[in-house]
């Protein structure tokens, strides 16, 4: 195609399938970018040495471009006794699933920001992009990946987001409305969301923004992709819609809850950031707790992992951090390739 997302990566389709940190695998990263849209993996749950296995592993299964993606949450702030009132808050739940419950929360996913160890991956495997979710890493490190021909994304939430990204020398913005799965890229998640729908949203950047956007948000099949290419973006980022490949990683409780889904909601309180889930016993358990009283991400999500599975080991399934975006109901179980193919019929025949 002759349009800018395509021309940087040599696309047939402009498509990427969103870096669901684990849910995205290097087999689904490779079946997507195989089939010649750009498929993604995310590293942001990840130890620089497990990217590294990671990004190593997708480049054997593909020799096309692929996007890796990174999570640029700011140093968390600790707070002791927020912290301890979280774990007491849920210790009848651990009591009732016969488990023991966390004596303390911690730090289980890294920053990006100031982390030269992962940079150095990056830079030595070369992907054909790096993205950023949760805000920006440093004008050294953008530097540094440019510098590498790395091609850069970051995820924007609102006008004022986007703005940082353009002055940041960013390549593209992913536009995310609050109709996506999984967490939100808001930079500060604890200011005001203007909480923009994805169609809005896309709007209002191509008014004020330079930058090849990449619409995200609700974006589900062929005619969604069309509607978004009329309002001027680059391409679109589909995530749920990918979810129940069999390449990817999401158990049968997940694929489970996402075959029956009837709502999701936003919720803070499996991870410590505002994330879209299938409104699953977890959400319904902590849907009244105050935003103050949920400590910071990712020292959350240390407690929400535990809670799930010590659910899990018991046969209750509804603890997961089950993230999906609005259009659940229509994800469709089947390969990668063929889902593009399908995508790509339905967009062509819109």
């Amino acid at each position: 195609m002759n349009n800018t997302l395509c021309q940087r990566f040599t696309l047939a389709y402009p498509i990427i399938q969103a870096p669901m940190a684990g849910v995205s695998t290097p087999e689904l990263a490779a079946a997507v970018s195989n089939s010649g849209a750009l498929g993604s993996i995310s590293v942001g749950a990840s130890t620089p040495e497990q990217a590294e296995v990671m990004i190593r592993k997708t480049h054997a299964l593909t020799a096309a471009p692929f996007n890796v993606n990174v999570f640029c949450h700011a140093p968390v702030q600790r707070d002791p006794a927020v912290e301890q009132a979280w774990i007491a808050r849920f210790q009848p739940q651990f009591d009732h699933y016969e488990a023991t419950a966390l004596a303390e929360l911690a730090e289980i996913y890294q920053t990006f920001h100031e982390n030269t160890a992962m940079l150095d991956v990056l830079l030595e495997t070369a992907p054909a992009a790096v993205s950023f979710h949760f805000g920006l890493p440093s004008a050294a490190f953008v530097q540094r990946l440019k510098q590498r021909g790395i091609v850069t994304l970051a995820s924007a939430t609102s006008v004022m987001e986007a703005q940082a990204i353009e002055a940041a020398g960013i390549d593209f913005v992913v536009a995310q409305g609050i109709e996506a799965g999984g967490h939100r890229g808001i930079f500060d998640p604890l200011a005001a969301d203007e909480q923009h729908s994805t169609f809005t949203l896309v709007q209002a950047l191509r008014k004020t923004s330079r930058l090849p956007m990449i619409a995200a948000g609700g974006i589900m099949d062929g005619a969604g992709i069309a509607a978004m290419l009329k309002l001027g973006v680059a391409g679109v980022q589909m995530g749920t819609a990918f979810v129940l490949c069999p390449e990817s990683a999401a158990n049968d409780a997940y694929r489970q809850a996402l075959k029956s889904a009837e709502s999701t909601m936003m919720t803070a309180a499996i991870s410590g950031r505002l994330a879209r889930c299938i409104t699953n016993d977890f959400c319904h358990l902590t849907r009244d707790v105050a935003r103050e009283a949920i400590p910071a991400y990712p020292l959350t999500y240390a407690l929400g992992k535990a809670m799930a599975a010590a659910a899990a080991a018991k046969g209750a399934h509804g603890f997961g951090a089950q993230w999906a975006g609005q259009g659940a109901a229509l994800a469709r179980e089947m390969p990668a390739a063929e889902l593009i193919k399908t995508l790509v019929a339905e967009w062509q025949a819109a």
